[in-house]
């Protein structure tokens, strides 16, 4: 959910024109992130939570892809980059542990 806020906050500054384009796609993969975890924690069975978290995990790359463009194009700046690609490889990280965790127990 820190993600998901700092990203908002930081694509309130993208141009206007990027409303419907960069800035929606940045923001719904952000959300997807957190919500696919969530979904997937309320399922009955591991086997579902763990396809809920390689989807979380996709759309966390999607977002790093995102976050990369937007570096490029100069909508953020190289201190907001460097935060939020830290913030992203960080749950990459907490994400790749759980996955592990959960494939070994069902497995």
């Amino acid at each position: 959910m820190d993600l998901v806020e700092q990203v908002y906050q930081v694509s309130r500054t993208f141009p206007r024109r990027e409303d419907f384009g960069l800035t929606s796609q940045i923001r719904r993969a952000a959300v997807s992130v957190s919500a696919n975890i969530a979904e997937g924690c309320g399922r009955y069975h591991t086997r579902e939570f763990i396809q809920f978290l390689y989807t979380s995990r996709g759309s966390l790359f999607e977002l790093m892809t995102l976050l990369d463009l937007s570096s490029r194009l100069k909508y953020l700046a190289e201190t907001e980059y460097a935060a939020l690609r830290e913030k992203c490889e960080g749950i990459l990280a907490g994400l790749s542990a759980l996955l592990r965790s959960l494939e070994a127990r069902v497995n």
